[in-house]
């Protein structure tokens, strides 16, 4: 019985944190107003919105003034930032994956 107890509290715990983390990644997406064509958005948010481009995505579904992109941007800076944070985000994923040949 103390088992089941402290599984359920693991469960309760992590369902918290993930709550916790979608909040606080989802405060700054593309598309709420904080970039406007006189402060627009430069290398280092491009580098936070390429982190966040799959849960602006989500965002986007249910809202539509939100995007993956911020359209008030600085040009070539905040695209290299978000490419960069595109690539580095995702391509680092493949590193922890093993093929089915490593596992034999």
């Amino acid at each position: 019985m103390k088992m089941k107890r402290k599984t359920k509290m693991k469960y309760v715990w992590a369902f918290l944190l993930l709550c916790f983390a979608m909040s606080l990644l989802s405060g700054c997406v593309p598309g709420d107003g904080t970039n406007t064509p006189e402060h627009e958005a430069g290398f280092f948010w491009g580098i936070w919105h390429g982190w966040i481009a799959p849960i602006s995505l989500i965002i986007g579904l249910f809202k539509s003034h939100i995007r993956v992109y911020e359209m008030n941007n600085s040009g070539w800076w905040y695209d290299l930032g978000f490419y960069i944070a595109i690539i580095s985000g995702f391509g680092s994923i493949s590193i922890f994956r093993r093929k089915n040949s490593d596992r034999d």
